[in-house]
């Protein structure tokens, strides 16, 4: 069943970084001036507010035209805001999705009036008016996310059994079903031994996922699992697909008795390489991995999707079959995501210039 679900995801295209041709939107392009619109979900998340700097810089710096608007996290300020730019004349959208299928009609109302659609990072469903895909690939997070843990807890050594629980992201976002596939199809064969128990018994998606991503949702269901299924027992490891979601899991268990930073601590991934959750893998106070996505790479493929339709090209894609919205596979661009850890954050996410230590050492607590 899951060989299956992961050709599902994959198709016959593959991953394979390869120059595709796009959807022949390059005719009359001659015309295009590049002015972009750039809707982004929330500031919420240092990643997001970066990532929306970044794709005006690069399209800046192309001589193109931007209007950059975050929603919130409120779908119909963000539609509002998307349809504002489509009245302002954009010729291209770039698009962070709140909600992934509440934005047909906008789109649709883009496509009419000739827009290009770039969904970014997170793909929008159930419309055939997105015409490209940018992002990591999503599935390859959650099997990085799962090998931390077998390597941590030692499982190609140990038969366990090792108590661990699941979380997965908003449902609303697509790519909360490729982080969880890929880290349920890696601890899938544990499971079947035995060597890894879920003791909640909450082993899909919709019973594990946090509405919003949101670091609070993710501490209450983390502090419920304990109090009613680890009376005895003790939890060695969760699965967590961010970093935000990851440090309320971590509060909860501080809270119920465990000490972050000892030895028997449990095991808890991430994702995004945010400061604060990077400090606590540089000191060892809980988190122990988050996968690094750098999002500067991924603004610069979005922004040179444009760039390459303005130029009367088409732009570069690596995967034709991965990614099906409901009404086509849509056209992607992945980037392969790295997993980071206390041996090399300093490599990977600091000596690269994504995140300065002085912004480690210093990053506030969360509200």
């Amino acid at each position: 069943m899951h060989v299956s679900r992961r050709r599902l995801l994959y198709g016959s295209a593959g991953i394979a970084a390869t120059t595709l041709a796009g959807c022949g939107l390059g005719e009359g392009s001659e015309e295009l001036t590049g002015f972009t619109g750039i809707a982004m979900p929330t500031t919420t998340s240092d990643r997001w507010v970066s990532e929306g700097a970044e794709l005006e810089d690069r399209l800046k710096g192309f001589g193109y035209k931007t209007i950059l608007a975050y929603g919130e996290d409120d779908v119909e300020q963000q539609t509002e805001q998307i349809q504002s730019m489509v009245d302002e004349g954009v010729e291209f959208l770039i698009v962070g999705a709140i909600d992934n299928t509440s934005l047909g009609p906008v789109l649709a109302n883009a496509k009419n009036a000739g827009i290009t659609v770039i969904a970014y990072d997170r793909l929008i469903l159930e419309t055939p008016d997105v015409d490209y895909y940018a992002s990591f690939d999503n599935y390859e997070v959650g099997v990085l996310q799962a090998r931390h843990i077998i390597d941590r807890l030692g499982l190609e050594e140990r038969s366990g059994p090792f108590n661990v629980e699941l979380f997965s992201g908003a449902l609303d976002d697509n790519n909360s079903q490729y982080f969880f596939m890929g880290g349920l199809d890696t601890l899938e064969s544990y499971l079947y031994s035995g060597a890894v128990a879920v003791p909640s018994g909450q082993t899909e998606q919709v019973p594990t996922a946090t509405a919003r991503w949101d670091r609070e949702v993710a501490r209450e269901r983390m502090a419920e699992l304990l109090d009613e299924h680890y009376g005895e027992r003790r939890l060695h490891a969760v699965l967590s697909p961010y970093d935000g979601i990851s440090r309320g899991v971590v509060e909860a268990l501080a809270d119920a008795g465990y000490e972050p930073g000892s030895d028997d601590f449990p095991v808890v991934t991430g994702q995004d390489a945010e400061p604060l959750s990077l400090k606590a893998i540089q000191e060892g106070t809980g988190q122990s991995e988050t996968v690094f996505k750098d999002t500067r790479q991924l603004a610069e493929v979005a922004a040179n999707m444009v760039k390459s339709i303005v130029d009367g090209g088409t732009p570069d894609v690596n995967d034709l079959g991965s990614y099906d919205n409901g009404f086509k596979f849509v056209p992607a661009y992945l980037l392969p995501p790295i997993d980071v850890t206390v041996e090399n954050y300093v490599e990977e996410v600091v000596d690269s210039g994504y995140v300065s230590q002085g912004t480690i050492d210093d990053a506030p607590e969360d509200d």
